[in-house]
């Protein structure tokens, strides 16, 4: 059997590699492994080890159906009764530091 002699390189984000490291130790793997095992993956199932997924998003008032909006817009009266919304104006704040966090990140 011959030696581990490759080297992978690649560029990410300090910050994911910081968490997933954290994660591949809290289970005693080491980053090198954890690669290794994740290529190996690739090998076996020819392709991702899993189904690539987007962020998911709201469905706009097109893509429902009355009931789905409907089960939609009793869901939101019940909690706004028990009190679980927020201030327009903390809404508004968290959407634009999301969306600069994104735009930033690009």
């Amino acid at each position: 059997m011959a030696g581990k002699s490759a080297n992978v390189v690649a560029r990410i984000k300090p910050e994911v590699k910081e968490q997933a490291e954290a994660i591949l130790a809290e289970m005693g793997i080491s980053a090198s492994l954890g690669i290794n095992m994740f290529y190996h993956q690739i090998i076996n199932t020819h392709g991702l080890p899993f189904t690539p997924t987007g962020i998911s998003r709201p469905r706009s008032l097109d893509e429902m159906t009355d009931e789905e909006f409907d089960a939609r817009m009793t869901t939101g009266l019940a909690q706004a009764k028990a009190g679980m919304g927020s201030p327009a104006e903390e809404v508004f704040a968290r959407l634009r530091a999301r969306n600069s966090h994104e735009r930033n990140a690009l």
